[in-house]
């Protein structure tokens, strides 16, 4: 499954060169990742809540191909790459129209509120799952 979301650049979104600052990429990463998990039933807080987990981003990789600047209309790709039990990878490219501006990855694991490492609640796993299998 992939879930596809809209973001116009905003001014506080670029550098002194009019173009979006480089680690900006990574919040429009988080919305894409963020909508994608709401999309398959639940929400961040919910599973910060309920579940009392977060999942703190482990790694990153980004590649940036072109720049995309103030008022650009852009669209955020997010799909769930790897899923196990005590990690979710998930990948993301955004485009404006039909270029690939940035392509990256961002790796997660749940850990409890002491910040230890902890499996997936089967609900949740069985929910994340279904963007896999989508």
């Amino acid at each position: 499954m992939q879930k596809e979301v809209k973001y116009r650049v905003i001014y506080g979104d670029t550098d002194c060169g009019g173009v979006v600052y480089y680690a900006n990429y990574l919040r429009l990463f988080e919305i894409g990742r963020t909508e994608l998990v709401r999309s398959l039933g639940i929400s961040y807080k919910e599973i910060e809540k309920k579940y009392k987990i977060m999942l703190p981003v482990i790694e990153v990789w980004v590649k940036y191909k072109a720049s995309a600047k103030y008022d650009d209309y852009l669209t955020i790709y997010t799909e769930i790459k790897e899923l196990k039990q005590r990690k979710i990878t998930f990948f993301y490219a955004i485009k404006k129209e039909e270029k690939t501006l940035v392509e990256g990855y961002t790796v997660h694991i749940p850990v409890n509120e002491e910040g230890k490492p902890v499996k997936f609640p089967q609900e949740i796993y069985t929910l994340l799952e279904k963007g896999i299998k989508s």
